[in-house]
This record gives structure tokens, sequence and C-alpha cells, in this order.
């Protein structure tokens, strides 16, 4: 694969594969040893794993593989809806599609594209999506891996149609954590929040860090870019970047949903935790021609160090 040669080649770093069900995927690899794993079934980032081989992200042991159903875990795109506040299925049909390799993508920034192992996504509307939302638009997706082990998500959704539309959007990313309870989350303390809990009640957050003992299913509003989740047990803290996506919706099911859910074990909600840049309280709203961006960008870094970090990276924002 090219370890040893002095340039690292990142078309050799990207390798076609299928998985059990025989729907392609791609993986992403680093020099280093980090990899990802996409699947075109819904652009669904399935795997992120760090140099020592350590799984980031959870997937739950009874998720199904199988579409139409969207895949319990990793990082599900929520299109054009996120979650049931609107009329489509719920979190939009993007997740639950057949995605298409972009071999020849509209130019990004050279810093997005440079030194990294990257694939190019595509999904067009189709008559059966136009038949539920009549709206015509071209997604664009590029994941991709840094040479430090970063897994970053560019979305890019554009308005081909002759008329406005709206939409709302989710990277609905599925922690791996060590313990629920050991978990906390910086960076959204005095923030409004809406409570799915309670009919999308508004409050504030008073807590100087978000920790967890029930369930949770809020939607942070107005966030900071950088949100920072703090593991005590694995002393290791995942770092969340973003760009273009206000909200944080932040999800755990604790114990009694988790029973209700077939896709889900009874005592996984310990292993898990959904923290994700979304556009939820005001949808985007795109005019014919127009295009939208949404960046998220996710590393770990020891925990030791971050707290005084996020101080600094926020101040440069």
């Amino acid at each position: 694969m090219g370890h040893s040669a002095a340039v690292w080649d990142c078309r050799a770093a990207t390798e076609i594969t299928k998985d059990w069900n025989g729907v392609d995927q791609i993986v992403l690899r680093t020099p280093r040893g980090a990899s990802a794993r996409v699947s075109l079934h819904g652009a669904q980032v399935t795997s992120w794993r760090n140099e020592q081989g350590e799984e980031l992200l959870f997937t739950s042991s009874k998720a199904i593989f199988k579409a139409p159903k969207a895949i319990r875990g990793g990082i599900p795109i929520c299109f054009p809806q996120f979650g049931n506040c609107g009329s489509l299925e719920l979190h939009g049909f993007a997740r639950n599609r057949m995605w298409a390799i972009d071999d020849n993508p509209p130019p990004l920034p050279a810093n997005d594209s440079s030194g990294k192992s990257f694939i190019d996504l595509v999904l067009k509307s189709s008559e059966e999506d136009m038949k539920c939302w009549p709206h015509s638009f071209e997604f664009r997706l590029r994941v991709s891996l840094t040479t430090e082990g970063d897994l970053t998500l560019i979305s890019r959704v554009r308005n081909i149609n002759g008329k406005p539309f709206s939409f709302s959007f989710a990277y609905h990313t599925y922690l791996l954590v060590s313990d629920i309870s050991e978990i906390r989350i910086e960076g959204l303390e005095t923030l409004d929040y809406l409570d799915n809990l309670i009919q999308k009640e508004r409050f504030t957050e008073q807590g100087d860090a978000i920790t967890f003992e029930s369930e949770v299913d809020r939607v942070y509003l107005s966030s900071p870019d950088i949100i920072a989740v703090l593991d005590h047990e694995r002393k290791r803290t995942f770092v969340i970047r973003k760009d273009g996506l206000p909200d944080v919706a932040v999800w755990n099911p604790w114990e009694k949903k988790s029973k209700s859910m077939v896709d889900f074990g009874d005592e996984e909600y310990k292993q898990m935790l959904c923290v994700d840049g979304a556009v939820i309280e005001k949808p985007v709203n795109l005019k014919p021609g127009e295009e939208w961006t949404g960046r998220l960008q996710l590393s770990v870094v020891p925990s030791s160090f971050c707290s005084d970090r996020l101080g600094l990276d926020r101040s440069d924002l």
C-alpha cells in the first residue's frame, strides 16, 4: 500500500470492497494505520479507527445492514429532515438510499484535498424521492482522513430546482465511549436547548458541563464551532469541529428506550453517545442554483491538555 514510500499515495490508500450484504464500501487508510469505512448504503461512515486499530464509532451488535433499514451506528446522514420535525420518514431518506462514487466532483479548497485519503460520493434526487419531497437536488459528500487520523465530512447540497426549498440536516454521530456515566460534554454550557422528551420545550443549560444519568434527547442552539466529549475512563477526548452547523443534537436512549429498539442491545446505551453537528432550529433555505456546505471534523486527543487547548482554539474562531 506504499507505506514505505517517501510520498504517501492517497489513491493507493483508498480501497473499494464489499460488505457481507454485497454492498460496496470504501476503506480509507493513513500512513500511520488509522482507517475509516464508508458504505454506499446511505454514504454512511460505519467505522473509524485510530492508529492503534481501536474503533472510535459505536455500531450496535444488532444493527441491520440491509436497505431500506438505516444502520444503527456510525455516522448516518440526516437529510432533508432531522428527526420527526417534518412529514418525511424519521431523519429523512438520504441515509436509506444507495449513493454513487463521484469521479468528477466540483473542486474543494486545497486544504480539503491535499495530503488526505478521501472519497467523494453523490446522491441525486430520484423519481421516488420526488414523490415524497418534490425538489431537485444534488448532494455531494467528501469523507477524508488526515495523516493524523482526523475524520472529516464535507456535505454540499445544491438546489437544481426551479424554486426554493428548505431542509434540516445532521451528521448523526455515534461515538463509542467507555461508560456513559463517566462522560461529559464541554462547550454547550449556558446554551438554550430544545428538549425532545418534553415536546421540544426550550430550556437553558445550567451545568458547567453536560453529564448523563438518564435519557437525553436535546438540540442545543447557536452552539460554538468546537465541542469536546471527555471520556474519563479512557483518558481521551473527542474534539468536534464544525462549520455551517449551528446546532448540536445530543442523544442517549438510556435503559427503557434501549429495550424498545429492535436494532439496539438492551445494555448498549452505556457504550454510546450521539453528538451531532446539525441544522435544525432554522432550516437551510436554498434558492435555485444556490449551494450549502456543512463541514464536520472529528479528532481524538489525550484528555490532559484538551480543556486548555479548547479555550485557545475557541478564541481563534
